[in-house]
């Protein structure tokens, strides 16, 4: 299952954002208002939860200077990955769109396919708070 945000563009370098993608600290900023629990477990990941959702520990897996920050499950009860890419527009802005993707059956996929796509939409718009 592959699902994408919209993209994003935000007032600020591309090397700011991806520095600041870096850093799973500050995956906070961009959490939905009904987060119940963010909890950063070490350097490269951390651990959130929102109302009425299974808590989802994430791990950075990868990382392209400036263009791209990828995260991945850290159970492989639920594989799946979430990618940041980074596109400078100038020196002062970007544009930034999320990708998921998932490995799930069927009933799954057609059970998380509206939450995550709400939740893909409110980490791009929260882009800016970073």
């Amino acid at each position: 299952m592959n699902l994408e945000s919209p993209k994003v563009t935000v007032e600020k370098s591309a090397e700011y954002i991806f520095n600041a993608l870096s850093d799973v600290k500050n995956f906070e900023k961009l959490m939905p208002e009904n987060i119940a629990k963010f909890e950063v477990l070490g350097d490269d990941i951390f651990n959130f939860g929102l109302k009425g959702m299974p808590e989802i520990k994430l791990r950075m897996k990868d990382k392209m200077p400036h263009s791209k920050v990828v995260l991945s499950a850290a159970s492989d009860k639920l594989p799946f990955s979430l990618i940041a890419n980074i596109d400078a527009i100038s020196d002062a802005s970007c544009a930034v769109k999320l990708d998921f993707e998932g490995e799930f059956n069927p009933m799954m996929a057609m059970m998380i396919k509206g939450p995550i796509s709400k939740f893909l939409e409110t980490l791009a718009a929260n882009m800016g708070k970073l």
